[in-house]
């Protein structure tokens, strides 16, 4: 069969699918063996807030050999396919003279690395952040030159913390220092705007024609597809099969999920996408990620766990407590076993991104072997609000320029704007210098 085109897609009723990576994409006799394309390197930011419980965070032995403590024993299936980096400081999270906001300065200048201006009004002032800077390079390959997702949404005006504008605390990529990059917290619409090209926060024109509620997008494909698929080897139509069924399985989820609400006698189903569970929420988003990193219609995301300062509940893990309130502990030993639930439930639901991505092949390897996918806080310790020694994470080969499977420790005071140089590095967007930077984290280096 003739060559396919990288930027393939199923077509129909005002749909357009992307596809994965398959076989038929490459060129030559050769690609029945091997996809002749190189994969993609793909990069994303995974923020958690509050800090977490340090002593059951960082492993007590250094290199190839470290142990797992408590809070990272979730990544075990993972564990060679991670970089747990200690000493790395947001220094431009500190007050340096403008008192409180620690919360909004943390999450401000997590991936920017600058110093906000202390302001709760319109004259907002942060900085590029490292994926913004990323999209304008790589983001022209694709689709999507980014996407921005989180499970807490939150205003852009007012003031949130100590003075800072509700914008700072709440946004953690930024398209320029007064343009923030809003999340989207919906996992329907940001499934439709993956798969059904509409536009955040926009109406879908054509999803009344389409019955778009009530259909599987597949069904608007379906002819598409089966034309694509009479034409592929064995090889590429099990893999089209696993990626269909994906998405098929996630508009399922995405349907199960929409809260019910009681009006009189009657239960109506919201119409939204929001799950009322937040694990369910979370790994939602998360398998949304995975598609459309899969599909390349994006090479570049950031994805919120929850607000910095967020004082959510977990009462699903037996912490009714808010966060935030737990985050400062006071050295409660009962406050301190809470805040390392929260912690450990937030790595596992990084694990499982991790596993989901490790379990789509790829070229000469796994869909993680060709990412980055970096994790952590803008706050070590919620108590002091302290922005050094940070609880960082990176999982994910980057197409075989990370050596992984260490604990890397890392000289005192060390950027983390030197984690991002050196992930800009591996995404071909080579500069000088980002934030407050000071060299590239040659530990890091395969």
């Amino acid at each position: 069969m003739k060559t396919l085109s990288r930027r393939t897609v199923l077509r129909g009723a005002g749909a357009a699918m992307a596809l994965p990576l398959l076989e038929a994409m490459s060129s030559g006799p050769a690609r029945a063996q091997a996809p002749a394309t190189k994969s993609p390197t793909r990069m994303a930011f995974v923020y958690v807030p509050n800090g977490v419980h340090m002593p059951d965070w960082t492993p007590r032995t250094t290199g190839p050999d470290y142990d797992l403590p408590p809070l990272l024993e979730p990544l075990r299936s993972v564990r060679d396919d991670l970089l747990v980096l200690s000493g790395l400081t947001l220094d431009q999270a500190r007050a340096h003279g403008d008192g409180g906001g620690d919360h909004a300065r943390a999450m401000a200048a997590f991936l920017t690395g600058t110093h906000p201006r202390k302001t709760g009004g319109a004259d907002l002032r942060a900085g590029i952040s490292v994926d913004q800077l990323a999209a304008r390079k790589v983001g022209q390959a694709t689709r999507f030159a980014s996407l921005e997702i989180g499970c807490e949404g939150g205003r852009d005006s007012g003031q949130c913390d100590h003075g800072y504008s509700c914008a700072y605390q709440v946004n953690l990529s930024w398209r320029g220092e007064s343009a923030p990059a809003t999340k989207e917290v919906d996992p329907r619409l940001v499934f439709e705007r993956l798969f059904a090209g509409q536009v955040l926060g926009q109406a879908d024109p054509g999803a009344a024609r389409r019955g778009r509620r009530d259909r599987s997008l597949l069904d608007f494909v379906a002819e598409d597809a089966r034309k694509l698929r009479d034409k592929l080897g064995g090889t590429d139509r099990r893999k089209l099969d696993e990626y269909l069924t994906g998405v098929r399985e996630i508009e399922r989820r995405i349907d199960r999920a929409r809260p019910v609400i009681e009006v009189g006698q009657s239960r109506l189903a919201r119409p939204a996408g929001i799950p009322s569970d937040y694990r369910e929420h979370l790994r939602l988003m998360c398998d949304l990620l995975v598609l459309a990193f899969r599909a390349d219609l994006t090479r570049i995301a950031t994805f919120v766990f929850a607000n910095d300062g967020s004082n959510r509940s977990y009462g699903a893990i037996g912490v009714p407590e808010g966060h935030h309130d737990l985050s400062h502990h006071g050295k409660d030993p009962r406050k301190y076993e809470k805040i390392r639930a929260i912690n450990r439930f937030h790595v596992e639901q990084y694990a499982y991104l991790l596993d989901r991505l490790k379990s789509v092949p790829e070229g000469d390897g796994t869909l993680l072997d060709h990412c980055m996918i970096a994790y952590g806080s803008g706050i070590s310790d919620g108590n002091a609000h302290s922005h050094d020694d940070l609880p960082i994470l990176v999982a994910g080969k980057g197409n075989g320029t990370l050596k992984t499977g260490r604990h890397v420790l890392l000289p005192k005071g060390t950027p983390l704007t030197n984690l991002h140089l050196s992930m800009l590095d591996r995404m071909c967007v080579p500069v000088e210098s980002f934030g407050d930077s000071t060299g590239r984290l040659a530990a890091i280096n395969a």
